[in-house]
């Protein structure tokens, strides 16, 4: 954490007794309660949603105040502005420090109240946005119409700073500090959210891109390799990539509450507050739309595959996550449905083997991943997941079907060496036989890693950073190659 401090004008100290007034969002705390409780809302029941354009008509404090009445924001867990917080305690102990924030006074008491320290509370109330100049006339009330300091981050809050006697900013942009050193004596300026490249990746999981790496497998498994179905493969990974980062992006902002008590989802940049939640469902809808339109140029059947892709991660993260099973069945879909995609995209038929296959595969990869965060659990002494039906004592239940899942795929590969698809499919059948030796070692490995609590990824992610699971990998492949 940075806190850069500007110099003080002379004659003025706490001790003055001066007011001293905190926005919330994006100042005290690094969320925004408006998007929190609209995804909140979300989460809770889908078709609320369809209300809230009826309540913005009638004002946006009727909005903020219909999402408070039918949202809970878990405020222990918002993630705050910790350099800043600890100097407004300091500033507590000499002078009186009030919220002053736009989001609803429901939801601003119990941050207030949680925290401890202010002396009183102004937010809107349903009827009254208490933003920009609204904002500055409760604040005069309170001051009585003489000096105070306010501390934010916003261009909305410029008017304010323009009229106080001292500006505080946190977080600020670099042309809401321009703006305000010019209007206002700037105190402090606080930063302790870096945006940087990196964090943009984690947010949007690009990592996470290599599990469209499935999408080949049909161009393998048909012997498709001409620089034609190459590139379509090429165009459908990025759109297919695209739109699995959309999807990312609103699992995250779903899901803020849950991540931030999860020892390793709370480092996420949407829960742990270093990115803006508006600049999370701008960048949602910018990746939605460029995945869709790649789509739709690439042909209306790959289209409609990504939209069911689309369809059942929406149905992922807005029901059956917490579902027991239901979850691990969906996201074993997921995968499945990667690989019907690459079929469509070059247009090939796909094999039941194939599909039965992937089916039992994946399984077993999707209750890696539900044991992985069981175990991570344990080490926490925690006993059940937060937004999700499952307890740490179903790690062994889990594990059990997960290994005979894999188990049962390696006898699927077995039963398609020896059927006349596979026999009648390639010029070496035989030679498919050491698939399944190896398809065994693999799985009965990730399951030992999956158990011995080395499993921090999703498996296929892990398998694409592991030494052991890129020699399994590429022995397979070639096995493939010299069989056809």
């Amino acid at each position: 954490m940075q806190k850069n401090t500007m110099s003080e004008p002379q004659g003025h100290s706490a001790s003055d007794n001066v007011p001293l007034f905190v926005d919330l969002d994006g100042t005290l705390i690094k969320s925004d309660l408006l998007v929190e409780s609209t995804f909140a809302l979300i989460k809770q029941s889908p078709t609320a949603f369809l209300s809230m354009p009826g309540w913005l008509i009638q004002g946006k404090a009727r909005l903020k105040r219909e999402l408070a009445q039918r949202t809970t924001i878990d405020v222990t867990g918002l993630p705050l502005q910790e350099s800043f917080v600890a100097y407004l305690r300091e500033q507590a102990r000499v002078r009186p420090v009030y919220l002053a924030t736009a989001s609803d006074i429901i939801h601003a008491q119990r941050v207030a109240d949680h925290l401890g320290f202010f002396a009183g509370v102004l937010a809107s109330n349903g009827a009254n946005n208490l933003k920009g100049n609204n904002k500055l006339q409760e604040i005069l009330k309170v001051s009585n119409g003489g000096p105070f300091d306010y501390a934010a981050d916003a261009v909305a809050d410029l008017p304010i700073w323009a009229k106080a006697r001292r500006a505080i900013l946190v977080n600020p942009a670099v042309g809401v500090r321009r703006a305000a050193s010019k209007i206002a004596s700037v105190e402090h300026v606080f930063n302790d959210r870096p945006v940087t490249w990196r964090t943009w990746m984690r947010a949007l999981r690009v990592h996470q891109w290599a599990k469209n790496s499935l999408l080949a497998v049909p161009l393998l498994t048909a012997h498709l390799f001409t620089p034609a179905a190459v590139a379509t493969t090429l165009i459908a990974f990025a759109a297919f990539g695209l739109v699995a980062s959309a999807t990312y992006l609103l699992n995250d902002l779903l899901d803020l509450a849950a991540d931030r008590h999860h020892p390793r989802k709370r480092l996420r940049p949407f829960a742990a507050g270093n990115l803006t939640l508006p600049a999370g469902v701008l960048a949602l809808i910018v990746f939605l739309a460029g995945g869709l339109a790649l789509a739709a140029a690439l042909s209306s059947q790959f289209l409609l595959v990504l939209l069911v892709y689309l369809g059942l991660t929406l149905a992922y993260s807005l029901c059956f996550k917490t579902y027991m099973l239901l979850d691990v069945l969906l996201l074993a879909a997921l995968y499945t449905v990667r690989i019907i995609a690459g079929a469509s995209a070059i247009q090939v038929p796909l094999s039941s083997w194939l599909l039965a296959f992937s089916m039992f595969l994946f399984l077993s990869l999707a209750l890696v991943k539900r044991s992985a965060e069981l175990l991570s659990l344990k080490q926490v002494a925690r006993d059940a997941a937060t937004g999700r039906d499952y307890q740490v004592t179903d790690y062994g239940m889990l594990s059990a079907m997960g290994i005979a899942a894999g188990y049962v795929a390696v006898l699927v590969l077995a039963l398609f060496v020896d059927s006349t698809a596979g026999q009648g499919h390639y010029m070496h059948p035989r030679l498919l036989w050491l698939l399944c030796p190896a398809m065994l070692y693999w799985i009965s490995r990730v399951w030992m890693k999956t158990a011995r609590g080395e499993m921090h990824d999703d498996p296929i992610v892990f398998s694409l950073r592991d030494r052991a699971s890129w020699l399994v990998f590429v022995s397979m492949i070639l096995t493939m190659l010299i069989a056809i």
